[in-house]
């Protein structure tokens, strides 16, 4: 009899789990995807938001649906894949550059930055050391000036160039590192992609 009773009260128990977790399977609200890749510091459209529906989850932060039109004109802080979900942490201020960054343009020519170089990748941007005059400095036989190492994210790449054979590579850099970067000499600049996290 007590082993008919347990296995009477866990029948129960097992069907209140499963009745527990269908309900909270079927919790699910409306909340904003990027519909297409958008690179960092780029400006959201409403092209590049679609809807989906996602399991409510109080531990992650996801931004409604009826909160679109807030969305747009929204900068994005870090390169987004389509699918995303998008949560309050990844979009920026509407304002562009972020405060404390700029943007520039540079002429790169082939072996000066990789291939398949796109919008939204990081990069170190190594700068040519130069002298008071403006003027590559000059290598020692014995020494070599390193050159200085700039962090930046791509925000446009421009194949067409300047019409003379260069690319022009669109960045987004520390306004602190502009005036270097201003300074470099014609075909002082390379660009090597980094990993996300720098």
């Amino acid at each position: 009899m007590p082993f008919v009773a347990l296995g009477g009260l866990l029948v129960i128990v097992c069907v209140l789990a499963y009745a527990y977790g269908a309900a909270q399977l079927g919790d699910r609200v409306q909340v904003l995807a990027v519909a297409r890749p958008v690179a960092a510091g780029q400006a959201i459209t409403a092209a590049d938001l679609r809807q989906v529906s996602a399991a409510r989850d109080p531990g992650v932060r996801l931004v409604p649906a009826s909160q679109a039109v807030d969305v747009v004109g929204r900068t994005a802080v870090v390169p987004l894949l389509a699918g995303t979900l998008l949560t309050p942490e990844v979009l920026g201020d509407a304002a562009f550059p972020p405060g404390g960054q700029v943007t520039a343009s540079v002429a790169v020519k082939p072996g000066q930055y990789p291939q398949g170089l796109a919008a939204g990748a990081r990069v170190a941007v190594y700068v040519s050391a130069v002298r008071d005059g403006g003027q590559p400095a000059p290598e020692a036989s014995s020494t070599v000036t390193a050159p200085a190492r700039l962090s930046a994210v791509v925000l446009g790449v421009d194949l067409a160039g300047d019409g003379q054979g260069s690319t022009v590579v669109t960045l987004l850099l520390a306004a602190a590192d502009a005036p270097l970067l201003a300074a470099a000499p014609s075909g002082g600049v390379v660009l090597m992609q980094t990993s996300p996290e720098g």
